[in-house]
């Protein structure tokens, strides 16, 4: 089962879109799917648009009544996933964006990898139509959490197209104190990343494009806050010492290219 975990707040005007292009794909890959959505206190239209949807896909929404961010948001995601799967060595969760700036037609390049024996992708973005200081902040959010990150052959850790065998996001969850996660936006992606490459045999990359030519709203990072955000969080992912496990391999092995930084088209 592939679990595709979409947080979403706002995004009326691109939700049901990715919601049947998803449809599509999995029309054309067969694989066994089940799409959860998380609308994070959406105050538009999201909750009408998605309702049809629900009648001819493997759809489950969850609502937070008020806005709790993103990091809340997928971390509810996955807990929902975790909880559903009886086969979680063979099940994984797939993060993917609601604002279509992620092309859900990649997702059988994610799980053909997830099927060749890794147990996290984790894609690396090639920024299409984003203005120069977004993508400065995007190289340097990857310079800042690199350290404490620590994903080896990872380049973006700000991506949020990333897919888990379900496994390491159990193993992950029972490695952390608390909340699973103590960053939100950009860093979450990295604590997201590094938390599960740290109970992970093999770690994958994938190259994508992040389209901001096709998101249908503006954006919603202002630079100033966005970098000062990042500055504060830059020492927020503290990584547990990793529990035995006879599950996990000893030392990660990583896939994909290794080197450079979020590259721009």
């Amino acid at each position: 089962m592939i679990y595709v975990c979409i947080p979403s707040h706002n995004e009326a005007d691109t939700i049901g879109i990715l919601l049947w292009k998803i449809r599509k794909v999995f029309a054309e890959f067969p694989r066994e799917y089940h799409i959860l959505v998380l609308d994070d206190g959406s105050t538009d239209r999201s909750a009408d648009v998605v309702e049809p949807y629900k009648k001819v896909l493997p759809l489950t929404v969850i609502r937070h009544d008020r806005r709790e961010g993103y990091a809340a948001a997928v971390e509810t995601l996955l807990r929902a996933a975790v909880q559903r799967t009886d086969r979680p060595k063979r099940d994984s969760a797939l993060l993917l964006q609601a604002d279509f700036t992620y092309d859900a037609g990649r997702i059988p390049d994610f799980v053909r990898r997830l099927e060749s024996g890794a147990d996290l992708v984790v894609g690396q973005a090639t920024l299409v139509g984003a203005p120069s200081w977004y993508r400065w902040l995007r190289s340097w959010a990857h310079r800042l959490f690199r350290k404490s990150a620590n994903v080896e052959g990872a380049s973006d850790l700000a991506n949020g197209f990333v897919a888990c065998r379900l496994i390491t996001v159990r193993n992950a969850m029972r490695n952390a104190s608390g909340k699973f996660f103590a960053t939100d936006g950009w860093a979450a992606n990295a604590e997201l990343q590094a938390r599960v490459a740290q109970v992970a045999r093999s770690v994958a990359t994938l190259d994508v494009e992040e389209r901001h030519d096709m998101r249908q709203r503006p954006s919603r990072v202002r630079p100033l806050a966005q970098a000062l955000a990042l500055w504060r969080q830059r020492k927020g992912i503290v990584l547990p010492t990793v529990k035995n496990d006879p599950e996990r391999h000893p030392r990660p092995r990583t896939r994909g290219r290794r080197k450079g930084r979020p590259r721009a088209a």
